[in-house]
């Protein structure tokens, strides 16, 4: 698929099939041990990526005609019911949530990518393209704070970071508003990612451009690494050496601006 959403969903396949992969070699202990993400185990990151595959998927379904739109109390009935089960079944039931949600999403003819609208947590449908990324912006570093519970070095598929880069310059940089505290950073700044063709703009907000906006510091290190971070997935336990800020904002004080979620 070369359009935007069919690339997204190319790469949401891409996490699914590797953590399809991942997920059966995991042991009772692993999968109640820390993920990387400090108050979760991996089984509840697991839990969390299954009950929003599902919460995704009824919303898609609705949008495309497959059934009603779902009530008031869906979401909340989901959560407690993904709460209620045990760390194995959390484990298996995410992977077969999620794989109902993705071959759903590969299932829309790549010529209604540009025209169909789905209906989110926002005010009015979203295209295609930035439903999938929605998905994929949640997919993605939970997927890594799986993978990091058991390898502090583990980083973003590659391939993951591109799009998710893409669209944080695009259709959902609104996240950036939730994501970002521009208040820490103790002056505006411009940083650039080296080796991309982004910059993170940090001023009375947060956003990433492609715009040629001169810097005023220089984020080292690969864009996955860059996307940690805004992810507030680069503290120093997981940051690999040579990953380095310089210019008139540190690499701790960027951490500050993204403490994660």
């Amino acid at each position: 698929m070369t359009t935007l959403a069919g690339r997204t969903i190319a790469a949401l396949r891409s996490e699914h099939d590797a953590l399809a992969d991942l997920v059966p070699t995991l042991s009772p202990d692993r999968l109640t041990g820390p993920s990387g993400a400090s108050e979760w185990t991996i089984a509840d990151v697991l839990s969390h990526l299954g009950s929003g595959a599902e919460i995704t998927l009824a919303g898609f379904r609705a949008a495309v005609g497959e059934a009603a739109e779902p009530g008031p109390d869906f979401n909340q009935g989901v959560w407690d019911r993904w709460n209620a089960t045990s760390p194995q079944d959390q484990a298996t039931g995410a992977i077969a949530s999620d794989e109902a949600l993705v071959a759903a999403l590969e299932s829309v003819p790549e010529e209604r990518h540009e025209d169909l609208r789905v209906r989110t947590f926002l005010p009015d449908p979203v295209p295609y393209a930035t439903f999938a990324a929605l998905r994929l912006s949640e997919v993605a570093p939970h997927t890594w704070d799986v993978r990091a519970g058991l390898d502090p070095a583990a980083t973003l598929a590659a391939g993951s970071a591109e799009i998710i880069a893409e669209h944080l310059a695009g259709g959902i940089g609104f996240l950036l508003g939730f994501i970002g505290k521009p208040k820490e950073a103790p002056e505006p700044a411009v940083v650039e990612i080296a080796g991309s063709p982004y910059r993170l703009v940090i001023d009375d907000s947060v956003r990433l451009t492609t715009e040629s906006v001169p810097a005023t510091a220089v984020f080292s290190g690969p864009l996955e690494a860059a996307l940690r971070l805004i992810y507030g997935r680069l503290s120093p336990r997981h940051t690999a050496p040579g990953i380095e800020v310089t210019g008139n904002i540190t690499l701790d004080e960027l951490r500050a601006v993204f403490p994660g979620f």
